[in-house]
């Protein structure tokens, strides 16, 4: 008895230390970026090759939120004797590791600190947010589906619904685009014979763990590997990939047994990560709204595409010149955070017949604007299971938003001088429900066939494009367009925001002689933000971004 009575005292010490040891989480708001080693004119320091040349070319400046934070502030914060995690260059902040409270305290006191909040904690969730995500059902048997150049076995279905067997067909299948998959882990991966191809050629570029310091992202959840698969699996006469020559970053920003604010702030230091490797594209299959904290969770007010933190992050993902790509989310009546943001791609679920099912969520978001923005297959998905199993029971838009994101790459991909937002704006044009979208499907089913030819006609040769400028940028209210032609002809004019809205157009008669635009009417009242001007004459066609200040 003294022996029992001795081991239940020592197991008791161990749960109440390690009880005692578990740190709180809290994010740390700086005020500025002043004396910083890092500079704009110098961004090579913080940015890839391949990060620049995507901002050189799209015209796409580098600007203050680009600059990492100030490292003297970093180490200011750690000399408190506090735990660094994921500085954020975005955010202009960075989330601590803490036991011991009192120091949160010492840290509000530094000339340099804005705020802390608090944005995680060890409470145990009740989460089930990847349940159910694979039924337990018979597999449904399409046969073997092939074309002229691969064999999709049995996902031949969610490919060919989206008319995507065109662009494969055609040679576009991702070569040289980069993906980035924001998840929760990616066990099976480096097993799984749909992803021998990926290995073997080099194709994962590299992996980071933003949830544990030094983690392995094989391990822990395969929620990542199951939407992976949806783009990468190349594995003929079994299953193929939307987008299998694509390249990867697998990045873990979720931490799968909770659900606490931090994984939206993990998720932006992933896309800064994703923008700084110089990713084209990022799958987000993730969705924000109710925490395991009541405090942290969402009114339907706040998914206004301005408020939650993740949706801020993928705004900025966006205007960096990415695709970002996310769930519409599984709860049947709202999208989450940051699929509410209006440059974001949502996409929601379909079954292989282009019936929507019922949990996929749906819009408006809280300031009225459509969501979802697409539709994917994402009822009875073909998914990669386990290390060697392949599954037509996938449910849940987690699969929708990897197999669209596959697609969007490849038509990316054929047509690499066209912005991400023309690239957006063309598959939902192409869409089902393009002449009426709504709130429960978004744009539709879309046809990437057809958003391939929507993008050939509106991108004519180099040397037939118009020259235009136009300014000042940023703009208040008024617009000055100057158009260089030899020649009288007519032009259209189209001022198009980020979530691809035209918001306004209009046409006039130029000339060699009669060539300069004043727009003095109507600018005013825009939100702040990032513009494009599409000027379209019969034959020619430019775009130049443009900021509202």
């Amino acid at each position: 008895m003294k022996t029992i009575l001795t081991i239940l005292v020592i197991l008791f010490i161990t749960y109440t230390g390690l009880a005692q040891i578990a740190p709180d989480k809290y994010f740390v708001q700086f005020t500025d970026k002043n004396n910083s080693p890092y500079t704009i004119s110098n961004p090579s320091e913080f940015l890839t090759q391949r990060a620049l040349d995507r901002r050189d070319r799209f015209d796409i400046p580098i600007s203050m939120n680009d600059i990492p934070v100030n490292p003297s502030y970093l180490q200011g914060v750690a000399d408190v004797g506090v735990e660094l995690r994921n500085p954020s260059r975005w955010l202009n902040g960075v989330t601590i590791f803490t036991t011991n409270d009192s120091l949160l305290t010492v840290i509000e006191s530094l000339p340099y600190v804005s705020n802390t909040l608090k944005i995680g904690s060890t409470k145990s969730s009740n989460s089930s947010k990847f349940n159910n995500l694979v039924r337990d059902e018979p597999i449904r048997n399409e046969g073997l589906k092939s074309t002229s150049t691969m064999d999709y076995g049995l996902s031949y279905g969610q490919i060919d619904q989206l008319n995507g067997i065109d662009l494969h067909d055609k040679g576009y299948k991702g070569e040289g685009m980069v993906i980035a998959v924001l998840d929760a882990g990616f066990t099976g991966v480096l097993e799984h014979p749909v992803f021998e191809y990926l290995r073997n050629n080099n194709k994962i570029l590299g992996t980071k763990d933003f949830v544990y310091k030094d983690g392995d992202v094989y391990v822990g959840h395969e929620h990542g590997s199951m939407v992976l698969s949806c783009m990468a699996a190349y594995l003929p006469e079994e299953m193929i990939g939307t987008s299998p020559e694509a390249d990867y970053w697998l990045l873990r920003s979720e931490e799968a047994p909770l659900e606490n604010i931090i994984e939206e702030y993990n998720w932006v230091s992933a896309a800064e990560f994703a923008d700084s490797v110089g990713a084209d594209v990022i799958n987000s299959s993730l969705s924000y709204f109710d925490f395991d904290m009541p405090e942290w969770s969402y009114d339907y007010s706040e998914m206004d595409g301005n408020t939650a933190i993740s949706t801020i992050g993928a705004d900025i993902a966006s205007s960096k010149g990415m695709i970002v790509c996310n769930s519409a989310g599984n709860s049947g009546y709202l999208v989450g955070a940051p699929a509410d943001g209006d440059s974001v791609m949502t996409v929601g679920a379909v079954d292989i017949n282009g019936d929507r099912a019922g949990f996929s969520s749906i819009g408006p978001t809280a300031d009225g604007r459509i969501k979802p923005n697409v539709m994917a297959c994402g009822a009875g998905a073909t998914i990669a299971v386990g290390t060697s199993g392949i599954s037509t029971n996938g449910y849940g838009t987690s699969f929708s938003s990897p197999i669209l994101a596959g697609m969007i790459t490849c038509l990316w991909q054929s047509h690499p001088e066209m912005s991400a937002l023309e690239v957006m704006e063309s598959v939902m044009e192409s869409g089902s429900f393009a002449t009426a979208p709504d709130n429960y499907m978004g744009w539709g089913i879309p046809d990437f066939s057809s958003a391939d030819s929507i993008l050939t006609s509106i991108n004519p040769p180099l040397n037939s494009k118009l020259f235009v400028s136009a300014g000042p940028s940023p703009f208040k209210n008024q617009l000055q367009i100057i158009v260089d032609t030899d020649s009288s002809e007519f032009i259209n004019l189209e001022l198009i925001n980020l979530a691809g809205n035209t918001i306004m157009k209009m046409g006039y008669e130029v000339s060699r002689l009669n060539n300069n635009i004043i727009i003095n009417s109507g600018l005013t009242g825009l939100p702040q933000g990032v513009y494009f001007l599409k000027v379209i004459s019969k034959t020619k066609a430019q775009t130049v971004k443009l900021l509202k200040g």
